[in-house]
């Protein structure tokens, strides 16, 4: 068998070349001291100011950057510190979007911030993805619910994996803690947890 990015076998690539294909945004956003400008193309120097704005319209980014007093010109603190963590994460997927990787690692991108930035990330998600496979890690029901395909995982083990309507129908795990209305894993509490999960063992 082969795996392929891009069209090529990995096997064929050469490490640099495999690790440009691939963007990461993490939970906590590495963000350096430097001009939002310096930031947003840090994975590909080369990229014009068009295209970082372009990027950042494009993932929702451009308006809170234009209120800084110095737009794109404008420094940051060291890991970005007078920014939130909302204004954080949509600094680094506009990132992503201009290092254009084939494949693009989200690792809990939506934890720790608030509906609205949660929005902006959603509509963003969906620009990031095209044309891209997308590895997705997250508690957020709703950060998931599009993926083409969705791995449940308890204690470690892979419980159920399909999309999210086939899932809902399957009436299991995945289906009974959405239907909770509880917008992550990590909000359900322990006990409505426990019982959740006895009631599908015993199914």
């Amino acid at each position: 068998g082969q795996v392929l990015v891009g069209g090529h076998d990995v096997r064929e690539l050469t490490q640099d070349s495999l690790g440009a294909q691939i963007a990461m945004v993490l939970q906590e956003p590495f963000l350096f001291t430097g001009t939002v400008f310096e930031n947003i193309r840090y994975h590909k120097t080369e990229a014009t100011r068009e295209q970082v704005i372009e990027a950042a319209k494009a993932v929702g980014a451009h308006d809170f950057i234009m209120r800084l007093p110095a737009g794109y010109d404008g420094m940051l603190g060291e890991r970005g510190g007078n920014l939130s963590l909302g204004q954080r994460q949509l600094l680094s997927f506009a990132r992503a979007l201009v290092a254009d990787a084939k494949i693009l690692v989200l690792d809990e991108a939506t934890a720790n911030i608030d509906s609205y930035t949660e929005m902006l990330i959603q509509k963003a998600l969906v620009k990031l993805l095209e044309n891209r496979t997308g590895l997705v890690i997250a508690h957020r029901l709703a950060t998931i619910r599009e993926a083409d395909r969705i791995i449940v995982l308890q204690n470690g083990e892979i419980v159920e994996s399909g999309n999210h309507q086939r899932l809902m129908k399957n009436g299991k795990l995945y289906s009974k803690l959405y239907n909770l209305n509880y917008a992550s894993f990590d909000d359900i509490p322990e006990d409505v947890l426990e019982e959740t999960t006895a009631t599908e063992s015993a199914t």
